[in-house]
């Protein structure tokens, strides 16, 4: 085993062969411009240059050959003196000299002179009449030897370390808007929208951060991670709130946190514990991604996120299912001891069709209140409970489905469906309503890439309230969406959006205080900027 000192020296040398390599391949290079052009100016005579430049080009060249010849002689010797310790099988630690003492090793590693070179046959003879090929050539092997000099310096650690980061993506995201409400409202907010929730103000939808490594199977890796950092008005609508979860503001930065293993078993087994975001419904929360700037009422109603343990098994390439085990939904820590559970299946019918189908069985009711600390022992804040006694033991059923059709390179359309149903208490009994609360409806969409830089997609939604899960009161709410895209750069997304919302009863709010509307329309201006080594939908 070498010692901290022994290391150091390691290091040392290593960083001094480094620097002798880069030293001498910026000689090489010199030498071969230099001899270039003498080379040149004598094939030319007096056309290209006269004979005292040809001279004071010569005297030059002869001069670089020197300092090459002494910093080749200055590594030798600071190679010939470097030593490391192994152990030894018989006697311990041994000394060791290291093997880095042959003029052909020393050259090989740092680059010879072109006349070196040209001898051995390592490098063909340049034509005299094509500078510019031989300059080409030249930079070429100065670089070829500077690499082989620093990938010589790295140790087996340090290689290692550097494939790890170079399989690791970093990923930064910036969203922005701009929206303004024609129904001019009070406090300019726009009701019933997940991310576009102010009017008239230049707003900050989410910066995020994302750091993912996936696993490579082929490359013996079954784990790998991901983590998702965000900041924005985005987060008030993704994490959940004191009465859905105990300490939502603990998680609020982190939208996701889960690590995943690859099982070998069979096709291989992918399971993923911690936080993710749900995939229940269509859209997700990346705008790049969506066909709209604005969500749908399904995405701002269905789970945004869970936090458990996931688990999703190939049966072939066409077919894969899924298991989650949950704490509940939007529910980084659980607000009753009941754990929830999904079911589903990702079908490939066709390779253009996309299809998805979700059921989840969860219970939603808290059995627990926050109190004040009555305790004399310590506890973090937040966790000081009352039991709810009975507790509300009624369960929440989705059913979810979507399917994507890529119909040509330019079209492609998506459908959703969903049915949720909810009861407070499980069974009738005095003073305990088991009555349902229904959601049911679907949304369509439509795109088409116009051309590289500009696309128009569309949307159209009906949700069916019955009970208020979703907007707190009986309605049927619709809406229209439609989406002008314009790809400046890539990395660089302008979205142009128009949208109209409709209800049966006053829902939207007015320029009057306490006066609704039946119906809101709002026209956004959408700036998204990406950048990051990760590719396709994030």
């Amino acid at each position: 085993m070498r010692t901290g000192t022994e290391n150091k020296k390691g290091e040392s040398f290593g960083v001094m062969r480094w620097k002798y390599a880069v030293a001498i391949a910026v000689c090489v290079f010199a030498l071969e411009a230099g001899c270039a052009r003498v080379g040149f100016a004598q094939e030319r005579g007096g056309h290209a240059e006269s004979a005292a430049d040809t001279a004071e080009l010569q005297k030059r060249v002869e001069k670089l050959e020197m300092e090459v010849a002494e910093l080749k002689q200055m590594l030798r010797a600071s190679v010939g003196k470097a030593k490391s310790t192994e152990p030894d099988a018989s006697n311990g630690a041994v000394l060791r000299t290291a093997n880095y003492h042959s003029d052909d090793a020393v050259s090989v590693e740092v680059g010879e002179t072109r006349s070196e070179l040209r001898a051995a046959g390592k490098l063909p003879a340049l034509p005299s009449n094509d500078v510019n090929a031989g300059n080409a050539e030249m930079v070429k092997t100065a670089q070829t030897a500077g690499n082989a000099a620093v990938g010589n310096s790295l140790s087996a650690g340090d290689r290692k370390v550097l494939d790890f980061l170079r399989e690791t993506t970093i990923n930064v995201g910036i969203d922005t808007y701009y929206a303004y409400n024609f129904n001019d409202p009070v406090g300019r907010v726009n009701l019933l929208r997940a991310y576009d929730v102010l009017s008239n103000n230049i707003s900050l939808n989410q910066a995020s951060l994302i750091l993912e490594l996936a696993p490579n199977v082929s490359e013996r890796r079954r784990f790998g991670g991901r983590l998702d950092l965000q900041y924005g008005q985005a987060t008030d609508t993704l994490q959940g709130n004191p009465l859905n979860e105990p300490r939502p503001d603990i998680y609020r930065n982190v939208f996701q946190a889960y690590g995943t293993y690859v099982a070998p078993l069979g096709k291989g087994l992918t399971v993923d514990v911690g936080k993710w975001g749900s995939s229940i419904g269509i859209e997700g929360n990346y705008t790049k991604d969506q066909v709209n700037y604005s969500r749908s009422y399904y995405f701002n109603y269905l789970p945004f996120y869970h936090m458990g343990v996931r688990a999703t098994y190939p049966v072939n390439d066409r077919f894969s299912i899924n298991y989650w085990l949950v704490n509940g939904t939007n529910q980084a820590e659980a607000t009753n001891g009941y754990k929830d559970e999904l079911f589903g299946f990702t079908a490939k019918p066709v390779k253009s069709v996309t299809w998805v189908v979700n059921y989840y069985l969860g219970q939603e009711h808290p059995d627990r209140i926050e109190v004040t600390p009555t305790s004399p022992i310590p506890v973090q804040p937040g966790l000081s409970f009352q039991a709810i006694t009975p507790a509300p033991n009624g369960k929440l059923h989705i059913f979810d489905s979507y399917a994507t059709w890529v119909a040509t390179p330019k079209w492609s359309f998506s459908m959703e469906g969903d049915y949720v149903i909810e009861r407070l208490w499980k069974n009738q009994a005095p003073g305990e309503s088991a009555a349902p609360s229904h959601v049911a409806g679907g949304a369509g969409y439509a795109r088409y890439q116009l051309s590289k830089k500009f696309a128009v997609g569309g949307r159209g939604e009906y949700l069916s309230d019955r009970g208020g899960l979703f907007s707190g009161k009986t309605q049927a709410l619709k809406e229209v969406t439609a989406t002008l895209d314009y790809n400046v750069a890539n990395g660089f997304l302008m979205r142009y959006e128009w949208r109209r919302d409709f209800s049966n009863q006053p829902t939207f709010l007015t320029d009057v205080q306490g006066v609704l509307s039946k119906e809101q329309s709002t026209a956004t201006v959408g700036v998204i900027w990406w950048w990051g080594r990760k590719e396709g939908a994030w």
